[in-house]
């Protein structure tokens, strides 16, 4: 439970008797959000993830999560929701953890939204807080996620990414400390503190990076996994960084952190999915086009990521 920041005249909730502990255990190491596979017209390519996620597990993946900011979930109707959940699903067999993320505006949203995957077995649920523009109140915003989690059963990771709708260490700590449901958290703001704070006050709990520029200090001060653009675009590589980090052999960490980071910083944030499609058709996998009005990448960005991408491979 969290140590901190929980006032006693909040209601403490009896934790399930299942804590979660082995999914703890599970979900650690490299975690790669799934890209979708789209075409010119921006139409879901069926059969257009098996080889996507038979590379990322192959590469050393201990879970998949689809539905995300890179998988581009924003954009999909519930039909499409549906369609590309089933395939990784079907294309995972089973060999990792598969978490579907929930990129909502509501808490009926997100509900419905799972209800579409009955017969799925889901080890987590990626939840953002509600993403369009207005904002709940703290209250509010327990109540929501306690609401997927009691609806669902399912063990909820926030998604902490939302601009205008960032949740803030206190009031992160409470949602953990009230919902037993939610596990954890993966934190995309590049605030070490926080993360740091975290990890300090809620040692029990599942959290993992989200921000590439920093997966290693993310390791090293302990975040048990990331989930991110770059554990999808060179998984094999974040997931020998942070191998190196549990090993202690943070010389190895280090030289890693740097050589990704020449890679990352070539990569146009605005535009990050289009860019991991073409990272991972650099590695076999057949490359895809972003949903319009996003763009393919440029010939010209191209040659400067392949540029990088052939530094950091060598």
């Amino acid at each position: 439970m969290c140590s901190h920041f929980v006032t006693s005249s909040q209601q403490e909730r009896k934790m399930p008797q299942n804590n979660h502990a082995d999914l703890k255990a599970k979900l650690r190491g490299v975690l790669p959000p799934i890209a979708m596979p789209f075409n010119e017209q921006g139409e879901l390519v069926k059969g257009g993830l098996k080889p996507q996620i038979d590379f990322i597990i192959d590469s050393g993946a201990s879970a998949i999560v689809v539905g995300g900011s890179t998988g581009e979930g924003h954009t999909l109707s519930d039909e499409e929701f549906k369609q590309a959940m089933t395939e990784a699903y079907d294309a995972n067999r089973g060999r990792v953890p598969f978490v579907a993320g929930l990129i909502v505006n509501s808490t009926r949203q997100a509900i419905a939204r799972v209800k579409l995957l009955e017969g799925l077995k889901l080890d987590a649920l990626q939840v953002t807080p509600v993403h369009y523009l207005f904002k709940p109140d703290a209250d509010a915003t327990v109540r929501h996620f306690r609401e997927i989690y009691d609806a669902t059963g399912i063990p909820i990771l926030i998604y902490n990414v939302i601009p205008w709708n960032y949740l803030s260490l206190e009031l992160m700590s409470r949602i953990m400390e009230e919902v037993p449901g939610v596990v954890g958290m993966k934190q995309s703001s590049g605030d070490l503190k926080a993360v740091s704070d975290l990890l300090l006050s809620c040692p029990d709990k599942i959290i993992v990076s989200g921000v590439d520029a920093l997966l290693y200090p993310g390791f090293a001060l302990g975040c048990q996994g990331a989930i991110s653009a770059l554990t999808s675009a060179v998984p094999s590589v974040v997931h020998k960084m942070f191998t190196a980090v549990e090993q202690n052999d943070h010389r190895t960490a280090r030289d890693l952190h740097f050589r990704l980071a020449k890679l990352w910083n070539t990569l146009p944030h605005d535009n990050l999915p289009a860019c991991v499609k073409y990272i991972q058709s650099l590695q076999g996998v057949p490359l895809f086009q972003p949903r319009p009005p996003m763009q393919p990448v440029s010939e010209a960005l191209k040659r400067e990521i392949k540029q990088a991408f052939d530094q950091l491979m060598s």
